[in-house]
């Protein structure tokens, strides 16, 4: 693996941490989705490649061990390719019309006293999820409601 892809790994994972998980934003972004199965497949595939390449192993014997490696290859791959896209995905720009609603939020959180400087001109999406974190901790449940 390349320097590139081992920092887009820790960039998904940190995107992964930073995004607010609040079913209300489900409906406009999918991370939502992408990060619950993500954090599903980090705690489970592990298991599931040990039992997929053990019982190959234990049903066919030795002569199978290629692919025996290669299901649990699989099996790990799966969170990888999660936190692959959660990385691609934080380091994506914005497009204009969220922007302008990062920005609005913004502006609303500036006006309860709260510091949160406004997304620039090169804003992307782990950008954004800073600031929706900071408006779910802040903003009431009525500003939510009414997305």
């Amino acid at each position: 693996m390349t320097v590139q892809v081992l920092k887009t790994l820790g960039v998904g994972r940190r995107y992964m941490k930073t995004w607010p998980m609040v079913r209300q934003l489900s409906f406009y972004f999918p991370e939502y989705r992408v990060i619950r199965a993500t954090a599903l497949a980090i705690r489970l595939m592990p298991l599931l490649a040990l039992l997929a390449g053990g019982s190959q192993l234990y049903l066919y014997g030795w002569a199978w061990l290629p692919q025996a490696i290669t299901i649990a290859l699989f099996f790990i791959s799966l969170p990888i390719q999660g936190l692959l896209w959660l990385g691609w995905r934080a380091k994506h720009p914005l497009p204009l019309s969220l922007l302008d609603w990062g920005n609005n939020l913004s502006a609303k959180l500036q006006g309860m006293g709260v510091a949160c400087p406004p997304l620039g001109a090169s804003a992307c999406y782990l950008d954004m999820a800073v600031i929706l974190k900071m408006a779910f901790e802040r903003l009431d449940k009525h500003y939510w409601e009414a997305l």
